[in-house]
């Protein structure tokens, strides 16, 4: 398995989760990438909601859930989990622990909404 390179400009990815899905073969979503956000579980990992106090409190995860599991099985490889408000507890992704993604389209204000994007 080669495990692709994430370029992290943006500040977007949980640094310490490790978590990383190799996609099925011959798939349909084979050769795309995904992130989840550090509020989805995937066995073996524990999720964290974004706050490493919770994470150091919980056991890993033991199943995966299903929309990271339907991509995985769907050829799509996950390369990792992505910062979110602190135990989803907010709008504008401002984290106190991991920092606050970059906006892309507007470097001076926050990502905004739940997945990070602002219009």
């Amino acid at each position: 398995m080669v495990r692709i390179k994430i370029d992290d400009t943006l500040n977007a990815f949980c640094k310490d989760t490790g978590v990383y899905l190799e996609g099925a073969s011959d798939a349909p979503l084979t050769s795309l990438t995904f992130a989840a956000k550090d509020i989805l579980d995937v066995a073996g990992y524990v999720t964290g909601g974004s706050n490493p106090d919770w994470k150091a409190a919980h056991e890993p995860a033991t199943p995966t859930a299903w929309a990271v599991n339907t991509l995985v099985e769907a050829g799509a490889t996950m390369v990792g989990k992505t910062i979110t408000d602190e135990l989803t507890h907010g709008i504008f992704v401002l984290n106190a622990h991991y920092g606050t993604p970059v906006n892309p389209r507007a470097p001076d204000r926050v990502p905004g909404g739940s997945v990070g994007r602002q219009r």
